[in-house]
C-alpha cells in the first residue's frame, strides 16, 4: 500500500535519448502525500521532488524524477493523516505503543483529548470478490485479503471471518436496508420483526438514493439523488467482522447527529468531539456516559442543506458508537450481524414517520393518560396515599392518576398485597368512583424462597424461568424481594441488606409462549383475586427492573462463562472493568425464542424489556376490556408499540428538568 514497484521485464535496450518519468499522479487521494523516497536496487535516490496535492480532486503530482527507461524502481509515499482522519485502531483500556503496532497500526501521542494515539494507517481487509445487480437491490461477497488476517486480531474470537455476504435491498423509494453477515456459518440475528415488504417496491426513477460500492478496500457509499450528498461512506480502516467484535465506521454529512441511547445527553445534538457513548440495559440511574435503561442503536441527522436522513442498526449486542469531528461514527458491536435501514425523509418529520413506519407506529394511549400522574417510591402504607389524594384535591392541583411502586406488595413480591396496604383495593375503587386512575408496578424477578407462592409454583410447572445452559438449573439471582420471617436492619447499607436478606428470585422468559400464558395468569389474579377483597382493579401496569435488573452481579453462585461475561472487546459502558454482568445476570444464561430456538442471555439481554412489553399490555386490555396504557423502563426499538417510557431513578434536580427534555 502506498507503493508503486515499477520491475523492468526487458532491460537489455539503451535508450538513444535517454527518455525518462518525471511525473506520477495518483489519483483518488483523500489525504495528502507528505513524503516520497524513491529507490533502485535498495538504493535511495535523492532527487529534487515536487509534491502537489488538490484535495478536491482528490489528486497528487509528484515532479522532478528521474526515472530511466530499462530500470527497475520502488517509490514509496507517505500520507499526512489529519489528527480528525484518525480511526482509533485501539478502542479497549490502556493502549500503547507496543499493543498498537502489534496490531499494524501507527502510534504518536497527541495533547488533544480523546484523539486515539493509536490509529490505522492501512486500508480495511476487505475485498469485493462477486457482485450482482439487480432492480430491487445488491448481492456481493467479500473477500479478506489473506495479508491482513492475522493483523487486527491476536485470538480467536476477534479473527475476522475470511468470507461475508452484503445484502442491499431497495425496500422503498425512501427506505433501503444494506445487511453483512457471515452466510456460511448461522450467527444470532435479532428477532425483532420489522414492517418489510415482502418484495421491494421501489423503482430506479423514484428513489431519492443510490448506491456504489469501493471494490478494495470494501466501502458502502449512499448518496442522495436529489442534492447529490453522499449520506454514508463506509470505506474506511475500520471494517472488521469476527465472531465476538464487529465493527464498521461511516462518514457523516454533517456534525447535526441526534439519537442513539439510553444515557443522560447533556445536549440534545451530539458533541461530536470525540466522544464514545455506550450501549446495553441496565439499572443505571441518569448519569453522564453511564449506559441506562433502554437500549436505542437508531440515529437522526441533519445535512447541510437541512435535508434529514435516519438510520437504524439492528443489533442487539453490547455496543458502543463514537463520534470524531470528520465528521464520522464508528459502531463497534460485540455480537449478531450488520443489519442497517435506512430512511431518507427529507424532513425531519418524514424521517420520524418512515421510521415508525418501519419499526410499528407509537401505542394509541388511553385519554386519561394525558393528564397529571402522580408518583412516587416510598408510600408506607394505603393511609399514605388516602391522604395524598385529600391533600392534592384541597390544594386544588389538577390530578387524574395515582401510582403505587412497590411498596404495596408484601416484602416487595410480584402479585401479593402487604398488610400495610391491606385497604389499597377499597382504595382504589373509591378514587376510580371519583373519575380518577390508578396504575400499579410489576417487577419481572420472581422469588423462589417462599412455602406457599403460586406465581413460582406454576412459573416451575410451566417451565417458564432463565436456566444456565443445557440443565434444568434455575439461574437465580437476587433483586428486590426479602426473605420472609427476617428482621431486616435498614440501618445497614443497601448491599449488605440483600446479602443478609434477600432472597434468591427467577427471571421470567418473555420470549416463550408459555412465559406470556403464565404471567396474563398472574396479572389477571392481581384484578380478579378469589378472595374479591384483595383485588386491585387497576387501569395501567407499571413495569420497572426489567433490563433485567440484578442486585448481585451475575447469579447468586457466580457465572461460569469468562469469555461471554468479559468479553474480548468490553464497550464503553460504566464499570467497564467489572465486565457484562454487572449488575445483570449471567451472560451464558439460556432463553429460548418463540418457535423454540435456544439463544443466549449474551446475545438477547437488551431486549428483554422488549419481550415483556407486549404480553403486559396484552393482558391490561384483555382483563380491562380498554385501552389503558403501559409504562416500561427498559426499551428497544418497536417497545413503543405497546408502551410508553419514563426516564427511570432521575431525582427532583434543577439540572433533571432541561435533561429530561432531552431524554
Amino acid at each position: 500500500q502506498n507503493v508503486l514497484q515499477m520491475n523492468a521485464t526487458h532491460s537489455n535496450y539503451t535508450d538513444p535519448n535517454k527518455l525518462k518519468f518525471e511525473e506520477i499522479k495518483i489519483l483518488g487521494l483523500s489525504q495528502e502525500v507528505a513524503a516520497v523516497s524513491v529507490s533502485q536496487n535498495n538504493v535511495v535516490q535523492n532527487y529534487p521532488l515536487n509534491i502537489t496535492n488538490d484535495p478536491v480532486t482528490k489528486v497528487a503530482v509528484i515532479r522532478g524524477l528521474q526515472l530511466e527507461l530499462g530500470k527497475s524502481y520502488t517509490i514509496k509515499w507517505t500520507l499526512n493523516v489529519n489528527i480528525n482522519e484518525r480511526f482509533d485502531c485501539y478502542p479497549n483500556p490502556d493502549p500503547t505503543k507496543e499493543k498498537c503496532e502489534k496490531l499494524g497500526c501507527s502510534w504518536e501521542e497527541t495533547a488533544n483529548v480523546g484523539v486515539p494515539s493509536c490509529y490505522y494507517s492501512s486500508n480495511n481487509p476487505y475485498s469485493i470478490q462477486s457482485l450482482n445487480y439487480s432492480s430491487t437491490g445488491i448481492v456481493a461477497t467479500l473477500s479478506l485479503s489473506s495479508g491482513n488476517a492475522k493483523v487486527r486480531a491476536n485470538e480467536n474470537f476477534t479473527a475476522p471471518i475470511s468470507t461475508l455476504r452484503l445484502e442491499v435491498k431497495y425496500h422503498l423509494n425512501n427506505m433501503l436496508q444494506f445487511k453483512i453477515y457471515d452466510y456460511q456459518n448461522p450467527r444470532y440475528e435479532v428477532p425483532v420483526p420489522l414492517n418489510l415488504p415482502s418484495s421491494p417496491t421501489s423503482t430506479s426513477q423514484d428513489r431519492l438514493y443510490e448506491v456504489a460500492l469501493q471494490i478494495q478496500p470494501f466501502g458502502i457509499q449512499i448518496r442522495r439523488k436529489s442534492t447529490g450528498t453522499v449520506i454514508w461512506d463506509s470505506g474506511l480502516p475500520t471494517f472488521t467482522f469476527s465472531d465476538m467484535f464487529i465493527q464498521i465506521s461511516t462518514r457523516l454529512a454533517s456534525q447535526y447527529i441526534y439519537g442513539l441511547g439510553e444515557s443522560e445527553h447533556p445536549t440534545f445534538r451530539h458533541n461530536m468531539n470525540w466522544h464514545t457513548w455506550g450501549m446495553f440495559t441496565r439499572d443505571q440511574p441518569p448519569g453522564y456516559k453511564m449506559n441506562s435503561y433502554g437500549y436505542q442503536p437508531f440515529y437522526m441527522a441533519l445535512e447541510e442543506d437541512g435535508n434529514a436522513h435516519g438510520v437504524l442498526l439492528l443489533n442487539s449486542n453490547a455496543m458502543d458508537v463514537t463520534f470524531q469531528p470528520t465528521p464520522a461514527l464508528t459502531y463497534r458491536t460485540t455480537g449478531g450481524i450488520l443489519d442497517f435501514y435506512m430512511v431518507l425523509g427529507p424532513t425531519p418529520e418524514l424521517v420520524v414517520q418512515e421510521y415508525t413506519e418501519l419499526v410499528g407506529r407509537p401505542v394509541m394511549p388511553a385519554y386519561w393518560s394525558l393528564g397529571f400522574q402522580l408518583c412516587r417510591y416510598g408510600y408506607t402504607s394505603d393511609s399514605d396515599i388516602a391522604q395524598l389524594v385529600e391533600e392534592m384535591k384541597a390544594a386544588q392541583i389538577p390530578y387524574d392518576v395515582q401510582y403505587s411502586d412497590i411498596d404495596y406488595m408484601e416484602r416487595q413480591i410480584d402479585f401479593t398485597i402487604s398488610t400495610r396496604f391491606s385497604g389499597l383495593p377499597a382504595l382504589i375503587n373509591k378514587i376510580k368512583a371519583e373519575g380518577m386512575r390508578f396504575i400499579i408496578i410489576l417487577d419481572p424477578a420472581i422469588s423462589g424462597n417462599e412455602t406457599n407462592y403460586p406465581a413460582f409454583t406454576r412459573g416451575v410447572e410451566k417451565d417458564v424461568f432463565i436456566k444456565r445452559p443445557d440443565t434444568n438449573e434455575i439461574l437465580y439471582s437476587k433483586v428486590w424481594a426479602f426473605l420472609p420471617n427476617v428482621q431486616i436492619n435498614e440501618s445497614l447499607p443497601h448491599e449488605t441488606q440483600i446479602e443478609l436478606f434477600a432472597a434468591y428470585s427467577a427471571f421470567p422468559d418473555f420470549f416463550r409462549n408459555s412465559t406470556v400464558e403464565w404471567w396474563k395468569k398472574e396479572i389477571l389474579e392481581v384484578y380478579n383475586n378469589p378472595n374479591a377483597s384483595r383485588s386491585l382493579k387497576f387501569d395501567g401496569l407499571w413495569i420497572d427492573m426489567n433490563e433485567p435488573a440484578a442486585f448481585v452481579n451475575g447469579a447468586v453462585d457466580g457465572c461460569r462463562n469468562d469469555l461471554l461475561n468479559n468479553p474480548p472487546y468490553m464497550p464503553h459502558l460504566g464499570s467497564r472493568s467489572l465486565g457484562l454482568s454487572y449488575k445483570s445476570p449471567c451472560m451464558e444464561a439460556q432463553q429460548y425464542l418463540t418457535d423454540g430456538t435456544p439463544v443466549r442471555h449474551y446475545d438477547v439481554h437488551n431486549l428483554y424489556g422488549w419481550s415483556q412489553t407486549k404480553p403486559t399490555l396484552e393482558a391490561l386490555q384483555n382483563i380491562t376490556k380498554e385501552r389503558g396504557i403501559v409504562i416500561t423502563r427498559s426499551t428497544y426499538p418497536s417497545s413503543g408499540r405497546w408502551s410508553g417510557h419514563w426516564l427511570g431513578d432521575n431525582t427532583a434536580a434543577w439540572d433533571q428538568l432541561p435533561k429530561s427534555i432531552i431524554g
